[in-house]
């Protein structure tokens, strides 16, 4: 096979946008400028918060405002980012982020409203995918049959997608979003277990074959990295356990090697300690094991005398960065894990949605990545990655 021959998308998480005219106005200050720059083919992956949905259902003409900024722009858009529920972009986020939870109804409606919209964004022929949390996360608090209630929310909506696409025309996928500590962190351990449950139960109620075909997974590579995951094998598992992958986030992740004896390493990484988002971090062991912290912490850093943890081979966190960097200074990247996740998705017999989402710039350490205008760094990203899809192709 080969890569999907729609244009690649940037996830515009990376832009405040409470209101429909924030997020119009992000679309034609930020994503339309890098869209001239790139001179290339390019896809708006919107996040579209509760209240932005909201409006959006509520006034038809918000809805006919935001489809005519896309055209203007010469964008497009073939799938959403509702991992998100409220302000992305508010002081702290943190665990907030997984909530509602999918044992809410509050997420199951929200997601719903989202179909919804991207069925009259859709371009013609394109099928559509919307990511989604994880169930949710684990240091959030749960009822003892909250799986079940998940895996039965989950259901409904592959019943409502599958009538959406029966009365629309428009076929629209979901994509769960595995990610460190949370319900679905690792693909072996977590998500194909529980894809196997959910597949049980929707077969026991007849509606197997409707949650294969909208069910699926959103494959984040720095997700799977941090956990110290091998990707190749991990995207093996989920093929082989017949789960769809609706999507791929084409993304990396901070690694610092010998993190008790690397000063400099150390030092930099502190300057990526910041207090709105959650950056789990994961630490292997000289044996092979693995042990984590939920998130990065200066005490961590910088423990004298140094615990076990800072005595690990290899450290790696949660932190989106740059997909061209293959180092920040003194500090690696996970890039060799991205280029292995799209060896294997090139080989897969569909073509996934592919989406650039690199949401953290607000929050990035000054360097020389962050010095030029937000938009020359998103273009020189999606140019990066065309560059390495065309390498791997």
């Amino acid at each position: 096979m080969s890569f999907s021959s729609l244009p690649l998308s940037y996830c515009t998480n990376v832009h405040p946008g409470t209101t429909v005219d924030e997020i119009i106005s992000g679309l034609s200050e930020h994503t339309a400028e890098v869209r001239k720059q790139l001179d290339a083919p390019m896809a708006a992956g919107l996040w579209l918060c509760r209240s932005v949905v909201s409006e959006l259902l509520d006034e038809k003409a918000a809805l006919e405002r935001l489809a005519q900024t896309l055209w203007q722009h010469d964008l497009c858009c073939y799938t959403l980012n509702a991992f998100p529920y409220g302000d992305f972009h508010s002081e702290r986020v943190k665990e907030q982020v997984y909530l509602p939870d999918w044992a809410s109804n509050e997420r199951l409606n929200y997601t719903k409203d989202c179909a919804r919209i991207l069925a009259e964004l859709l371009p013609e022929g394109s099928d559509g995918s919307i990511s989604t949390v994880p169930l949710g996360g684990r240091m959030n608090p749960t009822t003892p049959d909250f799986q079940a209630v998940c895996f039965h929310n989950l259901i409904l909506l592959a019943k409502w997608l599958k009538e959406l696409h029966e009365n629309t025309g428009r076929l629209i996928r979901l994509a769960i979003e595995p990610e460190p500590l949370c319900e679905m962190s690792s693909i072996p351990h977590d998500a194909v277990p529980l894809f196997r449950t959910l597949f049980e139960m929707a077969d026991a109620l007849g509606d197997l074959p409707c949650v294969r075909e909208h069910i699926g997974l959103c494959f984040d590579v720095c997700h799977q990295a941090v956990v110290f995951e091998d990707v190749t094998t991990s995207i093996n598992q989920i093929i082989s356990s017949d789960i769809r992958i609706n999507k791929v986030h084409i993304t990396n992740a901070v690694e610092l090697q010998n993190p008790s004896e690397n000063a400099a390493g150390r030092e930099a990484l502190i300057s990526y300690v910041e207090p709105r988002y959650l950056h789990q971090t994961f630490a292997k062991m000289s044996d092979g094991t693995v042990v984590n912290r939920l998130d990065l912490t200066a005490d961590d850093i910088r423990r004298e005398p140094s615990d076990s943890f800072l005595q690990a081979d290899v450290w790696r966190v949660h932190f989106h960065v740059p997909v061209f960097a293959d180092d920040l200074g003194p500090l690696n990247t996970t890039r060799p894990d991205l280029k292995a996740a799209l060896r294997a998705i090139v080989k897969l017999e569909y073509a996934p949605h592919l989406e650039v989402e690199t949401y953290t710039w607000p929050v990035m350490p000054e360097s020389d990545a962050t010095t030029s205008p937000l938009s020359s760094q998103i273009t020189h990203e999606l140019k990066s990655a065309y560059d390495l899809l065309r390498e791997l192709n």
